[in-house]
Formats: C-alpha cells, structure tokens, sequence
C-alpha cells in the first residue's frame, strides 16, 4: 500500500523522495498547478521569501551544520542546492527557479512515486501532512478541529532586474570579505537614510489592519516594522555597513543578492515587506543604486500555520493520538527553509522505521536535527517556531572560551554523531 504524503514542499519532497529511494510506494499529493496567493511556479518545494538557505559554514554556524547533517542523511534538498547554487559569499542560495525544476523533476520521474495533482481536504488516517505555512481550506479546518492550529505573518522581499541598477552607486563586496564579490551593496548617506525610513514607515501599507504583538514573526519581520522602531534599527540590522566599503564606512547599506546563476535579478536582503506595490516600488526607489529599479516581483505577506506541536506531536514527528499519522515542516514547529527540509527527511527515516515494524530513533540531541526534533516535543507554554541555532544543542565544551574552537567542537561531535545515527538505523 502506498504511502500517501500530503504536500510537495521542502518536507514533503524530502519525505517523499527518502521513502521512494528505500523501496516503498509514494502517493505524492499536491494541489499545484492550482496555486496559493504566496506561489508563483507550478513545481515542487518552491522558495517563496528568498532563495537563500542560509550560512554554509558547517564548523561556525548552526545552520550550516544542520546542511551537512542532512548531507549525511542523504538529503535531496541538499543535493538540488548544490547542483543550483548561485554564488553569495558564505552562505548556500540558489537559482530558485533551477533548485524547484531539479526537485520536480527527481520527483515526477521517480519509478515509487505516484505524482496526484489535487487539494486535500481530510486527515489520512496514515501517512504525511507536509502541506506547510500555507495550509488552509478544508485540510486546515479539520487539522485546526482536531489538534487546534496557531499562525503568525511572514513576508517575503522585492527583486528587481539587475540591468535596471545604477552601477554608479552600488559596489559588489561580501560582507568581511567573504566570498567572491558575490553582493552589490547600495550606500547611502545619512540624508538619504532618513529619508529613506521616514518614506517607509509612513507608506500605506497592504494589509490595513493592525497585527497584534506576537503574530509577526522575528525572524521575517517585514521592513517597515522593523524601521518604526526606531531610526537607526535598520542600521544595526540588515541595512548594517560592517565590514563592507573601503576606507571610509559608508553610513547604510541595502545589500543584493543573486536570485538566479545568470545574475539578471537581485533580491533585496532584508527587506521582506507588507507595503502595497506601488509604495515598495516609490519607497526602495529613493536608494541611489535602485532609482531606475524595474521590480520583477514585490513583496508579499501571508499567514503562518502551525501547530502547538508539545500538546499534540512526539519527537519524531508522528501524533500523539495517532501514531501513523506524521506532521513535516514548518507546520510541525520548525522554521526556515533548511529546518523544514530537515524535518521532512527525518519523518522519512521515522515512516520507514515504522512500516518495517521497528522503533523509531530520535538523532542525539547533540545534532540540530535531534535538538529540532525534541524542540518540537518539548513543552513549552510560549511555543513558536524554531530556527537551527547552538542554543538548543547539547551542552558540552563549556570550558572552551573561544567561541569560535566551542562550536568547532560541537559542530566535530554533531558530525560524529549523525554518522552514527545514519548507520544503526540499518536502512
């Protein structure tokens, strides 16, 4: 009988491919080409907010880490990144258009995975939910029915084609030096900064209604927002000139990445945004280098959902109520496009366990993906979701003072330790 695996995101792809790779039948279902506000392409495990996937450093950064678990684990993401990688200095993006096409294309042809282009409206009694934030319709009215839901808002940042930048007022550099020049970096004085967020904190807005505190997430805080609290936020956040400029620091920054390996359009970091399109284009317009910017896509906000995983989720992602029954992705509490991918791989290796009538294993929580997965589990009565961070890992190395030899070390051990995991699981 096949295994019916409800959603083709970064976790259902990921679940589904693990599945298929180890011999069980996959009934992949997704609603596209029907599309939701938030999509744009008709194929599979699309990035919507950004096409980076954050740090690559495995030895410095918890992310980066978490990639190289999932490397070992046999991740397809991981695989579709590589092979659609775009350069930006030391972190993974890629040409988001190549990295879904890869997926869709791994997936479709897949001879275990049975490809159903429809929306789901009911629970499986078995299977996978890894439908992510977007859940909505019938399938989200008997999962918020049956396990309750929360949500909170998201935005995603503007791109704008590179032949329309000024040349004249951008410099490529990363940040510190890292890379290969893999940024275009936008300079602005002190003038043209506070005009700049004067602009944005009073432009009209998409939404007119007011979130309440809490329901915008931290970690994708749209501009604006971010901007009205106060005037020099942006400047010690995404707008921040370290490390950036030669000579004399330039007083803000807007930096750009690639979105694509052909380098015709750039995102704008950070600036993920809720203001109507004809705002984000007379707003980011006021930054020299952006003048003439011709936007290729505006930003957009849309709803979260996810569960109160602790009340009703186990470690390894199945319900507590219905132990066939697994939740991947950002709907099971995780956040960012790397952890929802790593949390659909994991429910890959968890479903085979249960289907060859073995115990499931949770990753050591000295791994991320073993401190992801008992995040999850873990009451807890303020819960949001979680990125990858060092703060839910194992203790260890606290006598190490240097933090840069402690998280080597942690990172050695996490390696050590996913190796492990990968071999007694036996599959």
């Amino acid at each position: 009988m096949s295994v019916p695996v409800i959603g083709a995101g970064l976790a259902g792809s990921e679940t589904a491919y693990f599945l298929a790779e180890h011999g069980e039948s996959v009934l992949l279902i997704d609603q596209k080409p029907k599309l939701s506000p938030a999509h744009h392409s008709a194929n599979f495990c699309e990035l919507v907010c950004s096409n980076s996937l954050k740090s690559d450093d495995v030895y410095g950064n918890a992310c980066g880490l978490l990639k190289e678990e999932m490397r070992r684990l046999g991740s397809l993401t991981m695989r579709a990144a590589e092979a659609c990688r775009v350069p930006a200095g030391g972190a993974l993006a890629v040409d988001r258009e190549a990295f879904s096409a890869f997926v869709t294309r791994v997936l479709r042809t897949h001879p275990n995975i049975t490809v159903v282009e429809r929306e789901c409206t009911e629970l499986p009694e078995r299977g996978v939910v890894a439908t992510g934030p977007l859940t909505d319709g019938g399938l989200f009215r008997e999962i918020a029915r049956r396990f309750g839901t929360l949500h909170f808002f998201d935005a995603s940042a503007p791109i704008v084609s590179a032949e329309s930048l000024d040349r004249s007022a951008c410099f490529a550099q990363d940040r510190y030096g890292r890379g290969t020049g893999d940024y275009l970096n936008c300079p602005m004085t002190q003038a043209e900064y506070e005009r700049f967020t004067e602009e944005l904190v009073s432009a009209e807005r998409a939404q007119l209604h007011t979130f309440e505190k809490g329901e915008i997430f931290e970690g994708c805080m749209p501009v604006e927002v971010m901007a009205a609290r106060g005037k020099d936020t942006l400047r010690f956040g995404p707008f921040k000139p370290v490390g950036l400029g030669e000579g004399k620091r330039p007083y803000a920054v807007l930096q750009l990445r690639k979105e694509n390996a052909a380098g015709t359009s750039y995102g704008l970091v950070g600036c993920q945004t809720n203001l109507k399109f004809s705002e984000q284009k007379r707003v980011f317009s006021l930054i020299p280098a952006l003048k003439d910017a011709e936007f290729e896509r505006y930003g957009v906000m849309h709803r979260n959902t996810y569960l109160n995983s602790p009340d009703c989720l186990n470690a390894d992602f199945s319900a507590k109520d219905a132990p066939d029954l697994f939740f991947a992705g950002q709907i099971a509490g995780v956040e960012g496009y790397v952890e929802s991918a790593a949390a659909g791989l994991l429910c890959g290796y968890h479903v085979l366990m249960r289907l060859r009538g073995k115990p499931t294993v949770i990753p050591p929580m000295t791994t991320v993906s073993g401190a992801l997965s008992r995040y999850i589990a873990t009451p807890n009565r303020d819960f949001s979701p979680m990125n990858a961070n060092y703060g839910i890992l194992a203790g260890g190395f606290e006598g190490v003072r240097d933090k840069k030899e402690r998280r080597r070390l942690l990172a050695e051990r996490a390696l050590e330790e996913i190796g492990k995991y990968r071999d007694t699981l036996s599959v």
